[in-house]
């Protein structure tokens, strides 16, 4: 797993062998950030089901100012404080052990990234909730492209939607709120 592009690019993340952590495709990545571009200097970013923390440190090394990785697995979130030490980049981001959605609706950040595990549809319903207390005015979600998303969560509407293959992702912004997300 590498970073893509920023501060950090083309420098590789270590990851925890044999967890069931579907890292985000490279390609994927790239179209994420190609659309956050705008909003991300100086942003507040959420990496919520952090996994390997690569969309957290890539919105890191792109200018986000700082990150917060919410990720259950302690293992994982073990990683992801050694890559941030390893960048040197630990002082701009928090590592929350725990599950993602109870810290989600208390969390002022400008974006919230989610990739919940695919098959569990009630981590997305909860995350959802949460969000739907919450102020965040810009959300994206990846899912499988077969999972078919709602169109409005609480104050957050659907704006876009982005397919490659078995992944998507949909962006949410809440209702009055424009993100200048195209």
């Amino acid at each position: 797993m590498r970073i893509i592009a920023g501060e950090f690019r083309r420098r590789h993340l270590k990851s925890v062998p044999g967890l069931d952590v579907r890292p985000t495709p490279d390609r994927l990545r790239e179209s994420l950030f190609n659309v956050l571009a705008p909003r991300l200097p100086g942003a507040v970013f959420v990496d919520a089901y952090a996994g390997t923390g690569a969309v957290g440190i890539e919105a890191l090394s792109r200018g986000a100012s700082q990150v917060v990785f919410l990720e259950k697995d302690r293992r994982a979130a073990a990683v992801i404080r050694e890559n941030l030490s390893t960048l040197g980049a630990s002082a701009r981001a928090e590592v929350r052990i725990g599950s993602a959605a109870p810290s989600l609706a208390a969390l002022h950040a400008g974006i919230v990234f989610l990739d919940p595990p695919y098959p569990l549809a009630s981590e997305y319903d909860a995350a959802f909730a949460a969000l739907a207390r919450g102020d965040c005015p810009l959300v994206v979600v990846q899912h499988a492209s077969r999972h078919e998303l709602p169109k409005v969560i609480g104050a957050l509407r659907h704006i876009r939607l982005i397919r490659q293959g078995d992944n998507s992702l949909s962006f949410y912004e809440r209702i009055g709120e424009r993100t200048h997300v195209v």
